[in-house]
């Protein structure tokens, strides 16, 4: 990126080299972008006992003062992701935004607030059904279903055939979804039962908006990212620089898209450290 030694961090493409160039150029115009579970927090088989890379933090507070701004976008509730991340009171978050619910919920460090809707009545509905949807296919025992506020999530990771409980389940998981004008967002060994209209794509573009940036930088490592990555190839095909990161290869998609494929989220972490080393320079 700057130097002879920085050629893990350089993209593969001319598009990915042209936004990394324009972040290190204008830092205080770009906006730096990441999702949480897979990309700064390793996949454990509990989400609830998934937490922040141990540099995670460390990395986004040397970063974050010196770029437009920095904003964790995930599925998750945002409270839930600003306690795992460890992200609350940190010198150098003080500007940090975590959109949780693919948008549908905000959290602003300076405010230590969080600001969303009204649940959708179809998320109650689906919570009350599942038991049984569950139970007639003899998958209650083998998934772990995941309380999410405004969605609710079904893992298959701890079945003893997790890539065939999953598929069992995406046909009669979609059509309890919308029964209650929900939808099915897919993941690594997880089907998210959730409202419409909101995905990490529109979180992104808003928000790009919103802070007036000249260039964006997305990491992602799941399904759920692949609208942040439409996003930027969007605002790119307008005129703004961006790069696209991919925590890893599991996602053939994203990987095949991306401009940089790092290892896991320590490969992440890294890249922060280093990006946030470069334009501070």
């Amino acid at each position: 990126m700057v130097s002879h030694q920085d050629d893990l961090w350089t993209p593969t493409t001319t598009a990915g080299r042209d936004g990394l160039a324009a972040i290190v150029a204008r830092p205080g115009r770009s906006v730096i972008a990441v999702d949480f579970d897979g990309t700064l927090a390793p996949i454990v088989a509990d989400p609830e006992q998934a937490r922040a890379h141990p540099d995670a933090v460390p990395a986004l507070a040397a970063l974050a003062p010196r770029v437009a701004s920095v904003a964790v976008i995930t599925g998750r509730p945002a409270g839930v992701a600003v306690r795992n991340g460890a992200f609350e009171g940190v010198p150098g978050l003080e500007h940090l935004v975590v959109l949780g619910h693919y948008g549908a919920e905000r959290w602003d460090a300076a405010t230590g607030t969080v600001r969303a809707p009204a649940p959708h009545p179809g998320v109650a509905a689906v919570r009350s059904e599942l038991p049984g949807v569950l139970g007639e296919l003899g998958l209650w025992h083998d998934t772990y279903v995941e309380e999410k506020g405004r969605a609710v999530a079904v893992h298959t990771r701890r079945a003893n055939d997790p890539q065939g409980a999953f598929e069992t389940l995406r046909a009669p998981l979609t059509a309890l979804a919308a029964r209650h004008g929900l939808v099915v967002e897919p993941g690594r060994m997880v089907l998210e039962l959730r409202p419409p209209g909101v995905d990490k794509g529109v979180a992104l573009t808003e928000y790009v908006r919103e802070a007036g940036a000249e260039s964006v930088l997305y990491a992602g490592d799941d399904l759920g990212d692949l609208p942040a990555f439409a996003a930027v190839e969007k605002l790119r095909s307008e005129g703004m620089p961006g790069v696209l990161v991919a925590a890893d290869t599991v996602i053939s998609e994203l990987a095949e898209r991306a401009d940089l494929v790092l290892d896991g989220p320590a490969g992440v972490v890294a890249l922060l450290t280093h990006l946030g080393r470069a334009v501070g320079a």
